[in-house]
């Protein structure tokens, strides 16, 4: 199974996926460590990313998604997978359970406030209004809420998991 949290800049997929990776055993992967140096150039300038910006990382994602399956593994994703378009490229040709997203939610302002107080390498806090609004709420995803604790929201997620939901 590929996990993919996804949700907004500063909602916590870093932090939660790398918890709940190192327990449940699986690889941890950040979805910014595979962006091109011009989307990273561009997002620490304040300017948001296209589709067209986005299709070479998402399609590279993809393929290390089909690489860690086709060798009978599994793993968590940091993956902001703003639109449905995205998600469904990132779960093109996986089996039905292969891939499932779960969406981080907090309030903008909660949101806004942990962007400021802390540092990205190339995540302009900014930028959070566009991701909002670039945000397709996903029909199929888990919710889970980030108000709490990361251990809140790794109970969560390993709530989800065990049920098999």
């Amino acid at each position: 199974m590929i996990l993919i949290l996804c949700g907004v800049s500063g909602s916590g997929k870093s932090t939660i996926g790398q918890l709940l990776a190192s327990r449940l055993g699986w690889p941890f992967l950040d979805a910014d460590d595979y962006h091109p140096a011009a989307n990273r150039h561009k997002m620490a300038s304040g300017i948001a990313l296209t589709d067209k910006d986005r299709e070479p990382w998402l399609n590279a994602l993809h393929q290390r998604m089909r690489e860690i399956a086709e060798s009978g593994g599994s793993a968590l994703l940091a993956c902001s997978a703003l639109k449905q378009k995205y998600r469904d490229l990132l779960a093109s040709g996986f089996a039905p359970g292969e891939v499932r997203f779960a969406l981080l939610e907090a309030p903008r302002e909660l949101i806004a406030e942990r962007l400021r107080s802390r540092s990205h390498a190339f995540m302009n806090p900014d930028l959070l209004g566009s991701q909002l609004a670039t945000l397709e709420q996903p029909a199929d995803a888990w919710r889970v809420s980030v108000r709490g604790t990361v251990e809140e929201s790794v109970a969560q997620l390993l709530s989800y998991l065990s049920a098999g939901a």
